[in-house]
């Protein structure tokens, strides 16, 4: 494959956050829904859920199976949650909740249920508000790619390089050596932005630009760690952040909490929840 020319992302791109305003409520900061989680997997919703928070958004609900409602409520009883029951989802409850939301991250944790695969599928094809697609929302995706073309929205893909051989056939020795290529060559065919994660990440824009990012480090190749980028995209998006700039505001600012995370607590037993506890601290670099 040919190489192409990117842009180094930046401390700069922090220009791009959204404004705090003075006199504001939740509803000023947008509405998240994380459709997230399975049985045994309710830490994916959290760290989703938590990381939009953290980010800015007003309001957060989190969509998941019943299994998950003590967890939910116990770890993030800031979050609206709606739960249902994983042998028999009614749809309704899914469709109410996409009206609701201003923003909607599918698949944390969603696992290879069969109606994880319904979700999936109903909602790209009918939602039409920026929606962000992580982890097994991904591998739902694999089975009918086309859908992407479908989508009434912006969509952001955020898969790692496993996920990406998966959407993409292609070898994983071959993509690690091309990620800013095939990152763009995605969104270029799928008309989407694909943030392709990998050391370091690389985001491409359908109208033919592509970025790699300078910040983060090994010790963020640890379990959940994707799903908090996930939770921050969808927390910019929500507040009312241009999809292009939400997705390199979140690669920045995840790689930044990364860093700072590093220093104070070392590389070896570095956690995704330590993510969130450092990005105050990386958004504190605006304007510096």
């Amino acid at each position: 494959m040919e190489q192409i020319e990117y842009i180094r992302l930046e401390q700069k791109i922090l220009e791009s956050l959204p404004v705090r305003k003075q006199r504001s409520n939740k509803g000023t900061y947008g509405k998240v829904l994380c459709i997230a989680g399975s049985k045994n997997m309710a830490g994916a919703a959290y760290l989703c859920a938590y990381a939009a928070y953290r980010t800015g958004a007003g309001l957060v609900r989190v969509l998941t199976p019943e299994e998950n409602r003590v967890i939910i409520q116990t770890l993030l009883p800031e979050a609206v949650l709606t739960t249902f029951d994983s042998k028999d989802p009614d749809m309704d409850v899914l469709r109410e909740a996409l009206v609701w939301a201003d923003v909607t991250a599918i698949g944390p944790g969603l696992g290879k249920e069969a109606w994880a695969e319904v979700f999936v599928e109903l909602v790209l094809k009918e939602y039409k508000k920026p929606l962000v697609i992580d982890a097994d929302g991904i591998n739902h995706l694999c089975k009918n790619q086309d859908l992407l073309k479908e989508c009434k929205g912006p969509v952001i893909v955020t898969p790692h390089v496993g996920e990406f051989s998966r959407l993409s056939g292609k070898a994983i020795p071959d993509i690690l050596e091309h990620i800013p290529e095939y990152a763009l060559a995605y969104a270029e065919e799928y008309h989407c932005i694909c943030v392709l994660k990998d050391a370091p990440s690389a985001v491409g824009f359908f109208d033919g630009r592509c970025w790699v990012n300078t910040t983060g480090n090994n010790g963020m190749s640890t379990g959940g760690s994707g799903d908090v980028l996930t939770g921050m995209i969808a927390g910019l998006l929500a507040q009312k952040t241009e999809p292009l700039h939400a997705a390199l505001l979140g690669v920045w600012l995840h790689g930044k909490s990364g860093d700072l995370a590093a220093e104070k607590e070392g590389t070896y037993g570095l956690l995704a929840r330590h993510l969130i506890e450092y990005l105050p601290g990386a958004m504190s670099f605006h304007g510096k």
